[in-house]
């Protein structure tokens, strides 16, 4: 049953894991929901403890950044004090437990192992991807030998399967 517990949480962390500039982050925000203490707190403690943040574990997002992220995930809620005042920052799997340990609760500590297995299990799939596009790379080559009838019926179901393949991530 535990078991069961880990896999969804994890699952659910890497729901939430996202792309920009080319990596893997977790937003501040959703890292401070995991840990358990407000965005606010959560970014006191990482401005009083920058030297524990190197640039390849933390991402400041730029305004055009967070403008992406809010029109795809629709945040804005209705209300005053219902929006950010600061610009989000984003968090590697190497800041993201790092965070955990400045923040030293129990729920961050235990949280962390969560965000370790989302981490890895999102690499496990990601490999697992590039290894199936390689293999239909391969197929895709042995297939010019036949007609173009079968040629463009295997055209199609190649694309099809690539399109199944595509990162649900979000890039910037």
């Amino acid at each position: 049953m535990q078991d069961r517990e880990e896999a969804t949480v994890a699952a659910e962390i890497g729901a939430r894991i996202q792309v920009i500039r080319g990596q893997r982050v977790l937003l501040d925000s959703d890292l401070a929901a995991l840990y358990g203490v407000t965005t606010k707190r959560f970014n006191e403690q990482v401005r009083r403890n920058e030297q524990r943040f190197p640039a390849d574990f933390l991402l400041r997002l730029t305004e055009s950044e967070t403008a992406s992220l809010r029109s795809q995930n629709a945040t804005l809620k209705p209300g005053r004090g219902q929006h950010r005042k600061y610009l989000p920052t984003a968090f590697t799997e190497h800041g993201a437990i790092m965070a955990a340990t400045i923040l030293n609760t129990p729920r961050a500590v235990e949280m962390s192992v969560y965000v370790v297995r989302a981490f890895v299990k999102l690499r496990e799939l990601l490999s697992s991807q590039a290894e199936l596009a390689r293999k239909l790379a391969l197929l895709e080559k042995s297939v010019a030998t036949l007609d173009a009838s079968t040629r463009r019926q295997f055209e199609e179901v190649y694309e099809a399967i690539l399109s199944l393949m595509g990162p649900r991530t979000r890039k910037q």
